[in-house]
């Protein structure tokens, strides 16, 4: 594909309170890290993040590049911060997630606007998807008391909500959304939690609240669009 017909299209579609929200986030995490004194692993991580989940809400392929990235060093700040459930997930399932979400995407996505399909779930999957989650929650909770995690209830929560999220993610359905609002909430949680005990992690934890913040306007987005489409 030429370059520069590929930047184009990953640059359309955007409104300008968009950027405007991205530019002033990226500000507060370099001006957080700053002044605070923050490892540098979590605002690389948090800026990768951010433009992960902000372009994967555009519909954009290349949100991948930022979300291997990220990947990369959120797993770091997992192992250095004894979140077993975290490393695995990110070191172990993001990472291969997203290489294969590039090839699904690309598969799908519109001619003028470079932007994916969106899908939903069938009353089925949604059934099946759910029960699976509860009980993977309840297994991962026990096995992560087991090794002795520092926060092993959000810690086995987000860790499996985590991979059904990545999962609806590659689908291209909304219902990510709804998942990554509850994923991303208890992170705030767990690494408030930790800031508190000592660990300099805060540009993390404003990764979460963005992330949060992020996945509420989303899930209205895909909303609209996917009411227009069956339209």
């Amino acid at each position: 594909m030429d370059i520069i017909k590929f930047l184009k299209k990953e640059l359309a579609g955007w409104h300008k309170y968009e950027i405007a929200a991205i530019f002033i986030v990226f500000i507060i995490v370099l001006i957080n890290g700053i002044v605070l004194h923050d490892n540098k692993a979590a605002i690389v991580s948090a800026i990768c993040g951010v433009l992960y989940t902000t372009l994967a809400g555009k519909g954009k392929i290349s949100c991948y590049f930022f979300g291997l990235l990220g990947t990369s060093f959120y797993s770091y700040l997992s192992l250095k911060n004894a979140l077993w459930g975290n490393l695995i997930l990110y070191a172990c399932y993001y990472f291969p997630m997203q290489v294969t979400g590039i090839f699904k995407w690309k598969g799908h996505l519109k001619s003028d606007t470079g932007e994916i399909y969106k899908t939903k779930l069938s009353k089925k999957e949604f059934v099946v998807l759910f029960s699976c989650s509860v009980i993977a929650c309840i297994f991962a909770i026990v096995i992560l008391y087991y090794f002795n995690d520092k926060s092993p209830v959000l810690d086995g929560i987000t860790t499996v909500l985590s991979v059904v999220g990545m999962y609806l993610t590659v689908k291209r359905c909304i219902e990510q959304w709804v998942v990554w609002i509850i994923v991303n909430g208890l992170s705030s949680i767990m690494w408030l939690y930790l800031i508190i005990q000592g660990t300099k992690a805060y540009s993390t934890l404003l990764m979460w609240i963005v992330y949060f913040i992020l996945g509420i306007y989303f899930f209205f987005v895909w909303k609209k669009e996917l009411g227009q489409n069956i339209k």
